[in-house]
């Protein structure tokens, strides 16, 4: 092949990064990036465990995706529109053979996120993002090139702008919800996480929980799991190892002390739950994510 076909040839670019695992409860960034797909490029079938979007700065492809029953969907997706893939959901999608796609992507979760997301009017049902117009699309892009562009600035600051790319998100959306006054709901689900937020390090319940919301132990876990997208067991634990996660980063405190702090008597069950959660022993978190200004 010559060098003029060389030169013809499309260029396959992508800027991949992984967040530092900080575990915030409100709103986690797992991993973002940048891709220029080459004609045909494609991804899947897949299934992930967090909400992930792409934005599509130019070109097209397919979205192949389930609904809630399960049944799969084809959607064709152009430039300064988006897609959300919701996690537990199998998806395929691939560029255009004639002008593939250009995208940034975000893989993000959170207590918060299920709810803004409602209010966006993405579901699995409608998974496309169409801005308002190309102004308020752009607002979208551009936070999420920002947080591929400074990958090595702080755990905080890229946070705060997955919750500015959220709100514009929302914002921007020409399927937007508004957003319904205060529902009983959510007073209910406020009282939950006040009560886990001041009795995490004792040795509570889920119908601890239920008990002080005076609710029926089931229909409180289906409330919780439809708004906070988890059940309390599982928010409880996780919210639990994000404390221990804290202690062990800060302090040099004992394991078996740190155990005691977010709730568990036995330090074997707890190394057990943590180790479920972050896939590795509180020993090598700590040995990895010990802050050095800590003394001995």
């Amino acid at each position: 092949m010559d060098a003029t076909r060389l030169k013809e040839q499309p260029e396959h670019t992508t800027a991949y990064h992984v967040f530092a695992d900080e575990r915030f409860v409100d709103m986690n960034i797992y991993q973002f990036g940048h891709e220029k797909c080459l004609p045909l490029h494609s991804y899947g079938p897949y299934v992930r465990n967090h909400f992930l979007f792409h934005y599509v700065i130019a070109g097209r492809g397919e979205l192949m995706a389930s609904d809630e029953k399960g049944k799969n969907h084809s959607y064709v997706i152009e430039g300064n529109q988006g897609f959300l893939i919701f996690p537990g959901q199998e998806c395929t999608y691939s560029a255009d053979p004639r002008t593939p796609w250009e995208y940034t992507w975000l893989e993000f979760d959170g207590l918060r996120v299920r709810e803004a997301l409602l209010l966006s009017g993405l579901s699995k049902a409608k998974p496309v993002y169409f801005p308002k117009n190309r102004t308020e699309g752009d607002k979208v892009k551009d936070i999420m090139l920002y947080i591929v562009d400074h990958s090595t600035f702080s755990s905080l600051h890229l946070t705060g702008q997955a919750f500015l790319f959220l709100d514009s998100l929302v914002e921007s959306s020409k399927n937007k919800r508004t957003a319904i006054g205060s529902r009983l709901r959510d007073f209910y689900i406020r009282e939950a996480m006040n009560f886990i937020e001041q009795n995490y390090t004792k040795d509570i319940s889920v119908e601890d929980i239920a008990d002080f919301c005076s609710l029926n132990r089931t229909y409180f876990g289906r409330v919780f799991k439809d708004t906070v997208g988890k059940t309390p067991q599982d928010f409880l634990i996780e919210y639990r190892m994000i404390k221990a996660s804290n202690l062990l980063k800060m302090t040099r405190l004992p394991i078996k002390d740190i155990a005691l702090q977010v709730g568990y008597v036995n330090q074997l069950h707890f190394s057990r739950t943590f180790k479920s959660v972050f896939t590795t022993s509180p020993r090598e978190w700590r040995r990895t994510h010990l802050l050095p200004t800590i003394e001995e």
